[in-house]
């Protein structure tokens, strides 16, 4: 009885042992990363040959996509916004939310900060049984519960018209 129970506890012990991060979605295959291939736009034929740009190496070319125009268009913007800066209607916004001072390394800051956290939070989630998902489990009570804070803010008084009708 003993050598089936550590027959069946063995591998579950062994198991839990692996920790492979938090969402850790890389693939393991040799193979090439089809994500790393950006697809380019349909050739067309110019209006004028003699209005064409002057080819420049190492610069982009008509076909190439730039993604972050793309999406800026995709919501409604223009893509010039993108490379003026902040637009003087968003000014006030700006202002508002540095009125604390504005840390120049936040990033670097804030990547720190959670590594910190989720080493503190992962010494007793190092054992696991079944797969589990260790973001979720490290970040359990700063969840938003959205149903519940729609209700907070609709007791409050305010408006929530993009939110599902109250039941």
């Amino acid at each position: 009885m003993r050598f089936v129970a550590a027959l069946v506890l063995l591998p579950l012990a062994l198991g839990a042992c692996g920790n492979t991060g938090l969402r850790d979605i890389r693939s393991s295959a040799k193979g090439p990363d089809e994500f790393m291939v950006q697809p380019s736009k349909p050739l067309q034929q110019p209006d004028s040959y003699n209005a064409l740009p002057v080819p420049t190496p190492g610069q982009a070319n008509l076909t190439d996509r730039n993604a972050i125009a793309e999406g800026i268009l995709a919501f409604g913007g223009t893509p010039q916004s993108n490379t003026t800066g902040i637009p003087a209607s968003d000014a006030a916004l700006v202002q508002q939310a540095s009125r604390m001072g504005v840390s120049a390394n936040i990033r670097q800051e804030l990547a720190e900060t959670d590594a910190a956290f989720r080493k503190r939070k992962a010494r007793f989630t190092q054992i696991k049984i079944v797969p589990t998902d260790r973001y979720d489990q490290a970040y359990k009570r700063q969840i938003l519960d959205a149903p519940r804070e729609a209700a907070r803010w609709r007791r409050a008084g305010a408006r929530t018209p993009s939110a599902p009708p109250a039941e």
